[in-house]
């Protein structure tokens, strides 16, 4: 579960560009018997490979886009192609538009607790040892460990998930969806969004206190790989083999020391279910309610694309024919 939520950060937080780390991408540094495996257990997955489709159903037509939430200047490559979709579209769906981010603001200061542990801190909650680790890690973020401890668990997590290095960047809020919204807002073309702006803290606030403590000691364990990791998922994405990044979660979690491989399995079931599959079925009518107005342009993590219950695969089972969009993986590294 730790190691799910971990790959789901990394995709899902909308923060800061890592044009400026140097870490190494761990798949390329495995045997290359792990590595097959690791591509085998991934290719399993109905459509696993591509980070674009064309979805078709009589005369309505739907494009997936499926992103990456962080900024990258390989972004550019992807805008310049799908451009042309965004302008067709009479709709575009994404997972947060403006008016949810102001939604979530608001709700937010009427809310603090969803944020902010109002009962007890964080340094209550973890061993000494623990405490003293994350105080220097929040700090390396440009967080005071005072801040720090107040914040709940989840968030740190969140936080810890980005690596420090990438908050010299610059590129605030550059992620792919950025500029789809960015390019839509520009023409004039309405956006919604697939989902309430409260959904994931609904989904957290069902995780029990002890198993986010564990998601914040488990993070900590990984922060001498956090650059690596974000490499890696960045590095898989632009590939167009994004659900390699599931699959290596699930690899790491079962080589964590005393992991118990059924544990290890059920925690990553659980955590698809959660953060994955019960939204992909929500947005299905989203998004074919959309389409029956007209073509619509779908964008949200790429990590929902793939899988039986995968939003492409749940559109086949209704009918609609599918399609690759010829966009040519972004394999390169990317330059500062």
């Amino acid at each position: 579960m730790r190691a799910a939520l971990f790959a789901l950060f990394l995709l899902a937080s909308a923060t800061v560009a890592a044009a400026e780390c140097q870490g190494k991408n761990l798949i390329d540094q495995m045997p290359a018997a792990d590595r097959q495996a690791l591509h085998d257990s991934a290719d399993a997955a109905p459509y696993a490979s591509g980070n674009f489709f064309t979805a078709t159903k009589e005369d309505q037509t739907i494009t997936l886009i499926g992103t990456y939430h962080l900024g990258d200047p390989r972004h550019q490559a992807t805008m310049d192609a799908i451009t042309p979709l965004i302008d067709a579209a009479t709709t575009v769906l994404v997972e947060a538009g403006p008016e949810e981010e102001r939604a979530l603001i608001d709700h937010l200061a009427k809310n603090p607790a969803l944020m902010v542990l109002t009962d007890t801190t964080l340094p209550e909650l973890l061993p000494a040892a623990d405490w003293a680790q994350l105080s220097d890690a929040m700090a390396l973020r440009g967080i005071p460990g005072f801040m720090a401890a107040k914040f709940q668990p989840w968030y740190i997590s969140m936080m810890l998930a980005t690596p420090p290095c990438s908050l010299t960047s610059g590129e605030l809020t550059q992620g792919l969806d950025a500029r789809i919204i960015d390019r839509a807002q520009t023409r004039g073309i309405p956006l919604r969004a697939l989902e309430p702006f409260d959904t994931v803290f609904a989904i957290f606030d069902q995780l029990p206190m002890a198993d986010q403590i564990d998601m914040i000691r488990y993070s900590l364990g990984m922060e001498d790989r956090v650059e690596d990791f974000s490499t890696t998922i960045a590095d898989s994405y632009f590939a167009g083999d994004p659900r390699l990044i599931w699959e290596l979660m699930r690899h790491e979690s079962l080589r964590t020391p005393g992991a118990d491989p059924a544990a290890v399995q059920a925690d990553m079931a659980l955590m698809e279910q959660a953060m994955m599959i019960g939204r992909n079925q929500a947005w299905i009518p989203v998004i074919t309610a959309a389409a029956a107005d007209g073509p619509t342009l779908a964008a949200f993590g790429a990590l929902h694309l793939s899988g039986d219950q995968g939003v492409v695969n749940l559109l086949a089972r209704q009918g609609w024919t599918i399609t690759p969009l010829p966009l040519a993986p972004i394999s390169s590294s990317p330059t500062p």
